[in-house]
Formats: C-alpha cells, sequence, structure tokens
C-alpha cells in the first residue's frame, strides 16, 4: 500500500514522533494506522519523542581515558531529574556512549553509534525504559601528540581533561582540579578573545571616567583593571587552588612543564530551567476541578 504524505502527518500528530520513523511504521504496518501506533507504542519512539520537549538539566560528566594517557573522551548526559542520572539504565548508557567518544574521537554527538546503532536510537530506548528525557549533549575528545591528559571530576557534575607537556600524570590532575575549581576562560592572555578583552576594557575606562580623574591617571587605572581581570581569566594568571601562594604559572615553571589545551564540562550549564511553583500549580488545579 502507498503510504501518503497526509497519513505520515496523521501519525506525527498522534504520536509525536519524527517523519522518517512514522513513515517506516506505516509501510511495516501496510498503511494501518492503529497497527502503526502500537508497534511506534511497543518500540518506544513515540514516547521517546514526546519526552524530548521537556528541559533535561541534570545528569552527569563522564570522562574516559587511554591507558597511555594520550587520548581522552568525556561526555555530558542531561536527564530530568538527579534521581534518573543515578539509575542503573542510564549510569550503563553513559559508560557506552563515554567509551564511544575515546574510541570514536566524533566531531559531534551526532556521528556516535552504541552497539552498532546511531546514539539517538539508543537514546530513545533508554528514554522509554526511564520515563523521561535523556539528551546526550556534548562531547569532547583528543588525541595528544607529545603530552599526556590529566581528569579531574568533582561528584559526576564538573569535568574537567587538561592535556599538559613535560609533566607528570599528576601535575596534569592538579591542574584538572584547579580548573575545575576556578574555571579559567582560557591557558593565558595571547588565547584571550580579543571581543571579550575589548568589551572589558570599555566598561573598565567609563568607569575610571566618572572618577574625574586626569586622563593620565584614568589611563593608569584602566590597565591596572585590565591586568588584575587577566589574572582572573587565565589559568596561568591564576593562584593554584592548593597553594594560593603560588600562580599557575609558577608551579608550571618549577615542574618544567606546559598546558597545551583544557576542556571543562559542567552538567547543565547554560541551559535554562523552568522554575516551579508548586503552590500555584495546586491552585491551578483546584480551580480547574
Amino acid at each position: 500500500m502507498a503510504i501518503s504524505a497526509s497519513m505520515v502527518k496523521e501519525l506525527r500528530e498522534r504520536t509525536g514522533a519524527g517523519m522518517m520513523e512514522c513513515k517506516k511504521a506505516l509501510t511495516e504496518a501496510n498503511g494501518d494506522m492503529e497497527a502503526a501506533i502500537e508497534a511506534m507504542r511497543i518500540s518506544g519512539l513515540a514516547k521517546a519523542d514526546k519526552k524530548s520537549g521537556n528541559t533535561a538539566a541534570e545528569g552527569t560528566v563522564a570522562i574516559k581515558l587511554s591507558a597511555d594517557g594520550a587520548r581522552f573522551g568525556m561526555v555530558e548526559i542531561n536527564s530530568q531529574t538527579d534521581f534518573a542520572a543515578k539509575a542503573e539504565d542510564f549510569v550503563a548508557f553513559t559508560d557506552k556512549v563515554v567509551n564511544a567518544v575515546l574510541e570514536q574521537q566524533p566531531q559531534s554527538v551526532d556521528q556516535l553509534t552504541i552497539d552498532g546503532e546511531p546514539v539517538e536510537e539508543a537514546r530513545k530506548t533508554l528514554v522509554a525504559k526511564i520515563g523521561e528525557n535523556i539528551q546526550v549533549r556534548r562531547s569532547v575528545s583528543g588525541n595528544s601528540t607529545g603530552g599526556l591528559y590529566g581528569e579531574y571530576l568533582h561528584g559526576g557534575r564538573i569535568g574537567v581533561v587538561c592535556e599538559v607537556t613535560g609533566g607528570e600524570a599528576e601535575l596534569a590532575r592538579d591542574i584538572a582540579m584547579h580548573i575545575a575549581a576556578s574555571k579559567p576562560v582560557c591557558i593565558d592572555e595571547s588565547s584571550v578573545p580579543a571581543e571579550l578583552l575589548e568589551k572589558e576594557k570599555a566598561i573598565f575606562a567609563a568607569e575610571a571616567a566618572e572618577s574625574g580623574k586626569p586622563a593620565e591617571i584614568i589611563e593608569k587605572m584602566v590597565v591596572g583593571r585590565v591586568r588584575k581581570y587577566l589574572a582572573e581569566i587565565t589559568l596561568v594568571g591564576q593562584p593554584f587552588v592548593k597553594n594560593p601562594d603560588q600562580t599557575v604559572a609558577q608551579l608550571l615553571k618549577e615542574k618544567g612543564a606546559s598546558v597545551a589545551s583544557f576542556h571543562r564540562l559542567e552538567v547543565g550549564e547554560g541551559i535554562e530551567k523552568k522554575e516551579e511553583n508548586f503552590a500555584e500549580e495546586v491552585m491551578a488545579q483546584v480551580r480547574g476541578s
């Protein structure tokens, strides 16, 4: 039986599933709408796609290093609740995904495959089993050409991988721990985005101008503020968390090492969470009853 666009449209509206899934279900059901819906319910596709609109801002960050410390994979996987992120199925799924990131070194999560199938299909199966929205939000991976990677995972919510050249594994881990706590923007002044620096300079200049001091004094004030700002946002300018009397730059010099790169992922970072007002929710239900 020929599957028309109107049939696909109707199935999409009734299930919330994607167009290709709907067409496939209708084809396999020989155009029987109710049979297609039942098949999709069993497979979990309809349920998974309907859940996809729910905010998933909880979850976990996972990291995997190769045995020689020369390769890494890191991923953020989100759930709607912290409870779901601790479920056995979620943990097992996360382990498979981070191992796939390490082995496959993908440019994006869309390229990942799990047990021979696209990660999206594995995600939908998990959604159907757990009953809430799950998203493989982002991943990073790398293959060092001369250094080694150190990792630090804080409570499964903040993950950092740091590539160190000329240092030992313990130093790489210590720097990763520092990055988790201090959240630097970049390694040093040379890698500070120009637009970010210009924006901050303009703010400092405007604030200094309000002081009414002479232009040459204002210029010195701005230079001082910029110097302090750069020390705050650059990794090498920050006081080392394990020894605040020493900057990260001083620590690296002492160890004869340098930081080639770092990556920091934090669960839910940048996701706008819906604020729940349970009192209003209850009142709305009372009014509607």
